[in-house]
């Protein structure tokens, strides 16, 4: 069941580009698509780099550098998140743009994948710079977006309210109100109950499909989660309201580990009081990198890319890993990772209760019509774990990996819409 992935150098293994590539060219050949179809689906359709300046509370001018990326729109308009980061990369967003694709592909809702960043350090930037920077940043890719275009949505250090700048950004150069224009807004302004906790709901549903495909239960199921953000907190809260024991939490600034279960709703509180889990009397501090390495039945990482690399992913303890974050395993740790047998559950299918709730917030957004959040949670669970049997049937059928398997399913699924639509020449 190995991944069959070329071995790469350290470089290209942390390179998230150069990891999706390796991924895909397995699948590809895999699935043995033509030449020609390899070639287009390798490749994004459009790159926009913006360099513009933004006036600062000091009354100096600073220059930023964004970036979006739109990887396909055979199956329809594109979707995906922007990042507000010091370390966002063209070959980042290219990365997350192409897995966007994929993702929506694997769910099969009718988007096409892209993704968006701004380079800057949006914790040293007061809140009007924030809106400034974000305001200007939609002026130079608006045409670029739009409800038939390209929706964004929420990503790494964004939120309800950087969605809302933007849509009232493109809603006064269009002289009307277009709520669809983003996808993770304020409710208020158009935006889908369920949204929030979509993603760690997703998370949730997938954990409790890998369960129920590998015959263990839930109860007493110990999980250890890396990131406490949106994604981290709200899988944590869920699954711990089933009957999970969360019994591991990795931040950035360290880590909490409780054998008998940490009080999410308790942690919940204390971090939003004050800023940092670090402190929290329901569990003993224990550095990030080695709570990774606990022994556990399920390892979430929910934070960002490369967490589990060809150093340290022979010291995982997991019997199965879902991955809550967007390329959090590396290549070369795959393979690694396949020899141990341990069970992953791919950040394309993983994670992408998300998209499937942005997804929804569109289809009510365009109808002007409001779905209660009891419809949008049951229709996210039916969606995804339909989906995740379509993976994990052609990783059996196939005999590869559930990362391999999601890939080539939504490679076909793409390359089938790309081959009805014909080649515009």
């Amino acid at each position: 069941m190995s991944s069959g992935n070329p071995a790469l150098s350290l470089d290209q293994e942390i390179n998230p580009w150069e990891a999706q590539n390796a991924r895909f060219d397995f699948a590809a050949r895999k699935l043995n698509l033509d030449e020609g179809l390899w070639k287009l689906l390798r490749t994004p359709a459009r790159e926009l780099i913006v360099h513009f300046p933004v006036a600062m509370d000091d009354g100096h001018i600073e220059i930023f550098t964004g970036f979006r990326v739109q990887h396909n729109i055979a199956r329809g308009p594109c979707k995906g998140g922007i990042r507000y980061s010091p370390d966002v990369t063209l070959d980042e967003v290219r990365a997350l743009a192409s897995w966007m694709t994929w993702k929506c592909a694997v769910v099969n809702i009718p988007f096409g994948g892209a993704k968006g960043g701004v380079i800057c350090d949006p914790k040293s930037m007061s809140r009007g710079e924030l809106e400034r920077m974000t305001r200007r940043y939609t002026s130079e890719i608006i045409e670029f977006i739009g409800p038939e275009k390209d929706v964004p949505a929420p990503d790494v250090n964004t939120n309800e309210q950087t969605m809302a700048w933007i849509m009232d950004t493109y809603s006064m150069h269009m002289r009307q109100t277009v709520t669809s224009v983003v996808t993770g807004k304020p409710l208020d302004m158009g935006g889908s109950r369920g949204r929030i906790e979509a993603t760690g709901r997703g998370v949730m549903i997938a954990c409790n499909e890998s369960l129920r495909y590998l015959n263990m239960s839930i109860e007493g199921c110990r999980v250890i989660i890396q990131g406490f953000g949106n994604v981290g907190s709200n899988a944590a809260r869920l699954m711990m309201e089933q009957g999970y024991k969360i019994v591991g939490i990795a931040e950035k600034d360290g880590g909490l580990y409780n054998n008998n279960g940490i009080d999410i709703h308790q942690l919940a509180e204390y971090k939003y009081r004050n800023g940092t889990t670090l402190g929290f009397r329901g569990g003993e501090d224990v550095p990030s990198e080695e709570l990774l390495l606990n022994d556990c039945d399920i390892l979430i990482p929910a934070a960002t890319e490369n967490v589990i690399t060809s150093r340290n992913a022979a010291q995982i303890k997991a019997k199965i890993v879902v991955e809550g974050a967007n390329g959090p395993t590396t290549a070369v740790a795959d393979e690694i990772l396949a020899e141990k047998r341990i069970f992953i559950v791919p950040d394309i299918l993983a994670n992408a209760g998300g998209v499937t709730a942005s997804y929804y917030e569109w289809v009510q957004d365009r109808q002007g019509y409001f779905w209660k959040e009891a419809v949008i949670n049951e229709q996210l669970e039916t969606l995804l774990r339909d989906s995740f049997d379509d993976v994990v049937r052609y990783a059996e059928a196939h005999n590869v990996n559930n990362r391999i398997a999601a890939y080539m399913l939504a490679i076909d699924r793409v390359a089938f819409t790309i081959r009805q639509r014909g080649i515009y020449a």
